[in-house]
């Protein structure tokens, strides 16, 4: 019996049950991260705070992503990982829209 590849475990997803909740508490972290990271830039002297606030975020959502796709990796769940190639797309989208009016 042959060994499936990589590509082949990817293609065919399957989830435990009550893994969907897992997701909420990967949101702890960054949030939490990302309410002083706001208030240093709030309380310092820079000028481009907005700009500051925005590269902030980005990093933060696309972190987060990053772990996402690693764990659909080993977990050979492919929606994950182009979800969160998706997801990393849309982000520096949104912040090259931000940049281009800022």
């Amino acid at each position: 019996m042959a060994e499936e590849s990589k590509l082949e475990k990817l293609v065919k997803t399957s989830r435990k049950t009550g893994e969907g909740e897992d997701w909420i508490f990967s949101l702890v972290p960054i949030s939490v991260a990302f309410v002083f990271y706001t208030i240093f830039i709030i309380t310092s002297d820079i000028e481009q705070k907005g700009l500051f606030m925005a590269f902030g975020a980005a990093a933060g959502i696309i972190g987060l992503e990053s772990y996402w796709i690693i764990r659909g990796w080993r977990n050979d769940h492919g929606s994950t990982v182009i979800m969160g190639i998706i997801g990393i797309a849309v982000t520096l989208g949104l912040l090259s829209l931000y940049m281009s009016f800022a």
